[in-house]
């Protein structure tokens, strides 16, 4: 192994951040935005259905809240949620001024679902994850418009549903004929965002129950360690190098980096 994972997290030096904020390559980050930081943590653990109890996951919560905090972010949280509350955030105040944010989801989920803790086969209690990049998008949250959005979501996905990813085209308004097209300004109405998500489609994610789920165990262990050097996309991609060396061999679990639609390097600047 390369590293010696570190519990705490590296900071940043003086001339790295120097260096980076100077680039047309990189998100801007300021003193200000450090202190605006905000991030939304959902942890659902406690299902109407018991047997769906999700052990361990108190300890994910914990090791998440833990490395947001110590990275600047306010962490907003909420658990135990039926499938409405990313409304709420996208009016947070601070999203106006921060240079980021990051949205966490942990619960059970199918391929394009998160699950609600009212769910069950009868009544269906399910969160399009479609609905993140809509509810954070320009459209929706024009306050987050050119700042990196990071989805993290540790939820299997191993059932292949009937959903199809359809156009948001039918809400598309009708421009009049003698409107030039420079006259308005477009945005792409998916762009800013990298996810990963904690397996690839039709297959599940594993957790332990003392020490909670991998992917978040490894996200804060290859953040604190590497987030004072390496922007958010190598830091995905370590956290799934990590992936490699899993600790049963009869088990496989490999995230996903998806939806990326990032245009810079976004660099955390821990501890400044």
């Amino acid at each position: 192994n390369q590293h010696a994972w570190s519990n705490s997290l590296v900071t940043t030096t003086d001339s790295f951040w120097n260096e980076k904020r100077k680039s047309k390559d990189v998100y801007a980050v300021s003193d200000e935005s450090l202190r605006s930081r905000v991030a939304l943590l959902i942890t659902n653990r406690n299902f109407a259905n018991e047997r769906l109890t999700r052990k361990g996951a108190e300890k994910d919560e914990e090791n998440m809240e833990k490395l947001l905090r110590s990275l600047g972010y306010e962490v907003v949280k909420h658990n135990d949620l039926t499938a409405q509350v990313l409304h709420t955030f996208a009016e947070h105040p601070k999203l106006r001024d921060t240079d980021s944010v990051f949205v966490v989801i942990m619960s059970h989920g199918k391929r394009e679902f998160v699950l609600g803790v009212n769910h069950s086969e009868e009544n269906k209690d399910e969160f399009p994850v479609d609905n993140i990049y809509r509810h954070l998008g320009p459209q929706e949250c024009p306050a987050l418009m050119n700042k990196p959005k990071i989805i993290i979501i540790q939820a299997c996905r191993g059932e292949t549903g009937g959903s199809v990813l359809v156009s948001d085209s039918a809400s598309d308004k009708v421009v009049c004929d003698d409107i030039v097209d420079d006259a308005i300004r477009y945005v792409h109405k998916e762009k800013d965002f990298i996810s990963l998500l904690s397996s690839t489609p039709d297959t599940v994610s594993y957790r332990r129950e003392d020490l909670g789920s991998f992917l978040i165990q490894y996200i804060a262990e290859v953040f604190n360690t590497c987030s004072h050097e390496d922007d958010i996309d190598e830091l995905f991609r370590k956290v799934m190098q990590r992936f490699e060396e899993f600790p049963d061999n009869t088990k496989r679990q490999m995230p996903t980096k998806d939806r990326c639609t990032l245009t810079k390097r976004f660099y955390l600047f821990p501890g400044h």
